[in-house]
């Protein structure tokens, strides 16, 4: 009778619990919850296979060891959105060998005075300005614009009888490329109940890439800047314009410390 644990068993075996290791390496760097329980579904289709194969129970075994071969499909399935934003960020930092227009200053010098008009009359706002990584793939397009950043253009778009005014103004260096886009919202428990639709869809789209967000607030007229999932509610100009900069330049900003509404 052949041994229990044989040279052959212990390399397949083996060989088993490399491919383990592997997609659970994979799936950690995407969500370590879901990737704990996927270790356990994998380590369970390796015992029960190994178990079937023991008992001779060969169409079991096989039914095990196609869940098994099938792992890395299935991988892909639950972490589909995860894979797609981190494919987009790579690629994107991959190819981001874009020269910085002159014309920068300009375009920080025209948002910030648009987005404070806005603010001196109350007028409810939200721009999002792409930084390296791309978000179509999280928004839904209302109107493309291929138009350099103007006040005058921010202020007509925002204007309350706009037919785009609700949506979002997407920003890509120094060009608006889009207005009244809709934007997924934060469900994050933990925000402020006086933050409105706009504040959310700002936490919801920074929560899931690098943009930089500028919120206006039709209530108060306060400005914030969102990043990061992060909200630094009534922002100053000064850090207004030089966080603007960085994301129009596709750099990353530091990190910000949330100051909520009081």
């Amino acid at each position: 009778m052949a041994p229990f644990f044989d040279s052959t068993n212990l390399s397949q075996i083996l060989d088993k619990l490399i491919v383990v290791g592997l997609v659970f390496a994979f799936s950690l760097l995407l969500k370590k919850e879901a990737a704990l329980r996927f270790l356990v579904i994998l380590f369970s289709l390796i015992a029960a296979e190994f178990v079937s194969n023991k008992l001779g129970l060969i169409a079991t075994a096989s039914f095990f060891h196609l869940l098994l071969t099938s792992a890395p499909i299935i991988l892909a399935i639950i972490f589909q959105s995860d894979i797609k934003r981190a494919l987009f960020l790579f690629l994107k930092r991959y190819n981001s060998v874009e020269s910085v227009s002159p014309d920068v200053t300009t375009t920080v010098d025209e948002l910030s005075k648009g987005i404070h008009e806005l603010a001196e009359r109350r007028i409810g706002a939200l721009i999002v300005i792409i930084r390296q990584m791309s978000i179509d793939h999280l928004i839904q397009v209302g109107t493309e614009i291929d138009a350099k950043v103007t006040s005058e253009l921010l202020n007509s778009i925002f204007l309350p009888y706009s037919p785009i005014h609700d949506g979002a103004v997407i920003i890509h260096r120094e060009k608006i490329i889009s207005a009244g886009c809709i934007l997924p919202l934060s469900q994050n428990p933990d925000i402020a109940k006086s933050f409105g639709t706009r504040h959310r869809a700002a936490l919801g789209i920074s929560e899931q890439t690098d943009v930089l967000v500028l919120v206006v607030s039709e209530e108060t007229g306060k400005i914030s800047i969102v990043h990061e999932g992060k909200i630094n509610y009534d922002a100053d100009p000064t850090e207004i314009r030089r966080l603007s900069r960085k994301a129009i330049e596709g750099r990353r900003a530091p990190r910000v410390t949330a100051v909520q509404e009081q």
